[in-house]
């Protein structure tokens, strides 16, 4: 389980990450993340209601929280990110989610 000092919970912290972040845009994601004053990155996660029913919309959020669970340090290191997903999203494993990130960051050169 992912403890919550490591999640983004209040409409400040995200409102900060999406005034001062950097945007990455995938297929059907964007990575937005800002530095912060932390050893640790926290992940916050948008999900729209175009993306689907309640249950899926759930569903993705768990899929991409144990993603970052499992693999901390391919995501960027002491960063608030958020995750917004829109429709068209589809990736159905913390594998998938972990590979579209890390070719993401790759693509535009934030990961070696």
């Amino acid at each position: 389980m992912l403890p919550k000092i490591c999640l983004l919970r209040k409409t400040g912290e995200f409102d900060r990450v999406y005034r001062q972040g950097r945007r990455l845009h995938g297929k059907g994601f964007s990575l937005i993340f800002a530095a912060n004053a932390m050893e640790h990155n926290r992940l916050g996660i948008s999900v729209q209601k175009k993306t689907g029913r309640a249950v899926d919309r759930n569903r993705i959020k768990r899929i991409i929280r144990e993603s970052f669970r499992l693999h901390r340090d391919s995501f960027p290191v002491k960063s608030d990110i958020v995750l917004t997903v829109r429709p068209g999203f589809s990736l159905g494993s913390p594998a998938d989610v972990l590979a579209a990130v890390t070719g993401l960051m790759q693509k535009t050169g934030q990961l070696d």
